[in-house]
């Protein structure tokens, strides 16, 4: 990517090395949000919830390397901590001027927190097993870096296109998040089936897909940033993380009424979608018919 001329974002936490803190689990991150966030990792969400009650007792996995901890932060580390708020920026760049033609409302800019190892966020304790996520309560992005790591190394989706969809498709639920959709989504917790609530979180993600698509065509059409080999990055990472994909790796066979992020080639095709449009007027994923998502 080109981002020689594209502006920092002000807009992020560095929490990289530092402790956390004591956390208390439960309350704000009810059970079946962990288990979305979960869901991204193909992971069991009842073995997080017992990670988390003995991390909590621990302090963080890799102490004393940034933040306010004092010391300094590998090359390696700083280059990547610039790279993410260029992203960031870009991100803010690009929705600063789409949201207010469109939706009538000045858009708010989300914070996006670094950590390594475990941080405590508004929707309770975050830790690296959870993956990056999007907390509605404090509008904040949170993200260990060394989920690129496994991007390359499980995911087999390396690049740093690949790195910056998994945090402009966050950036777009924090746009549904201003918009009211996901409070919406949310709500219908305990009130409709299981099966039926995935069906909802899958619209929900697959919408998100679609908006990281529509800030690639406008960083593109605004900045440059795209080079050759970085939409093939994209598209690859998106196709990655589908929960048919990830299922499979996990347990060897599939479940589709437990999906909640969509398939990989669900994702693949709304990612595309919004890149090709670059517009608003096709992300309603909750009009289309589920089977034709």
């Amino acid at each position: 990517m080109r981002l020689e001329n594209q502006r920092a974002s002000e807009n992020v936490e560095d929490r990289r090395g530092l402790r956390p803190g004591p956390v208390m689990i439960g309350g704000g991150l009810s059970a079946l949000f962990l288990a979305l966030l979960v869901s991204f990792l193909g992971g069991d969400p009842q073995k997080v919830l017992q990670q988390q009650q003995q991390q909590a007792q621990q302090p963080a996995g890799r102490g004393g390397r940034g933040g306010d901890s004092g010391q300094q932060l590998t090359p390696e580390e700083v280059k990547m901590g610039e790279f993410v708020k260029k992203i960031l920026g870009s991100t803010e760049d690009v929705w600063g001027e789409l949201f207010p033609p469109e939706f009538k409302r000045k858009y708010t800019e989300p914070t996006l927190v670094m950590f390594s190892g475990q941080t405590k966020s508004a929707c309770g304790f975050a830790n690296a097993a959870v993956g990056p996520f999007y907390c509605p309560a404090d509008q904040k992005v949170y993200i260990d870096l060394a989920f690129y790591d496994e991007m390359k190394t499980k995911f087999k989706a390396p690049g740093d296109f690949a790195q910056a969809y998994v945090i402009a498709h966050e950036i777009g639920h924090h746009v549904q998040n201003l918009l009211g959709l996901t409070e919406k989504v949310h709500s219908r917790q305990g009130r409709v089936s299981k099966a039926e609530f995935n069906q909802l979180s899958v619209r929900l993600e697959l919408q998100a897909d679609y908006l990281a698509g529509v800030w690639a065509h406008h960083a593109q059409k605004k900045a440059g940033l795209l080079e050759a080999g970085d939409l093939k990055e994209g598209l690859k990472a998106a196709t990655a993380i589908g929960d048919d994909k990830l299922q499979m790796q996990a347990q060897g066979y599939v479940v589709p009424d437990s999906f909640t992020h969509g398939t990989s080639k669900q994702r693949l095709r709304w990612f595309a979608k919004g890149l090709q449009s670059g517009t608003i007027d096709g992300f309603d994923t909750f009009s289309v018919p589920y089977d034709e998502l």
